[in-house]
């Protein structure tokens, strides 16, 4: 068990360096993006919506067809990718550097690792099941796509991936300032609450 575990942490702490020196010419960006990500001022939320809420309305004001979109979203990452290493080293420079710069760089390239071996876990316990409860894993994955299908057909596609996509950049702030834990924590009360008076009931 201590083998595996040793195994697994020195094959994590291998694809986190090599995640940093791929992303080496983006760390300043990154932490820039990390510090409007986590809220480290009031009013980067606000900024995050604001600036969101102004690419949706552009976007539904050109109203681009899907290949336009699509082509248009790839070309403006290959010119990310081009542009900004360049970019941010004239910028930044090389020597203003820290440690502590280097630390939270690296926390965040561990933390990207682990987010990628959690959706490959999922990936993996779903074609698990798919083997061992195939009716199980039908019934979920269509009750699920019916779920989306229906959600997607009372909500406009892109109304709700802007609702999506504000929440997915909300999400790191909420998870700093402990909103998420303070309202699950609420959450899991009120059920235990629920479970315990049906307790009492049945009693």
């Amino acid at each position: 068990m201590a083998e595996s575990d040793n195994k697994s942490a020195n094959v994590l702490a291998q694809e986190t360096a090599q995640l940093e020196e791929q992303l080496q010419g983006w760390r300043e960006v990154i932490l820039a993006g990390d510090r409007v990500l986590r809220w480290e001022k009031v009013w980067f939320p606000g900024a995050l919506i604001g600036v969101t809420t102004l690419v949706f309305l552009l976007i539904y004001y050109l109203d681009p067809s899907v290949l336009t979109g699509l082509s248009c979203t790839v070309m403006l990452i290959c010119l990310a990718d081009y542009f900004v290493p360049t970019v941010a080293l004239k910028v930044f420079g090389s020597n203003t550097w820290t440690t502590e710069q280097q630390q939270r760089f690296h926390e965040i390239c561990n933390n990207l690792v682990r987010s990628e071996r959690r959706v490959v876990g999922w990936w993996k316990r779903l074609c698990a099941l798919k083997e061992e409860k195939p009716k199980v894993y039908f019934a979920s994955v269509v009750s699920g796509l019916l779920a989306v299908a229906w959600i997607g057909q009372q909500v406009h596609n892109l109304f709700l991936t802007y609702l999506i996509v504000s929440f997915l950049l909300l999400l790191p702030g909420l998870n700093q300032h402990g909103v998420i834990s303070k309202y699950t924590s609420m959450a899991k009360r009120e059920i235990n609450k629920l479970l315990k008076q049906k307790e009492k009931k049945t009693q």
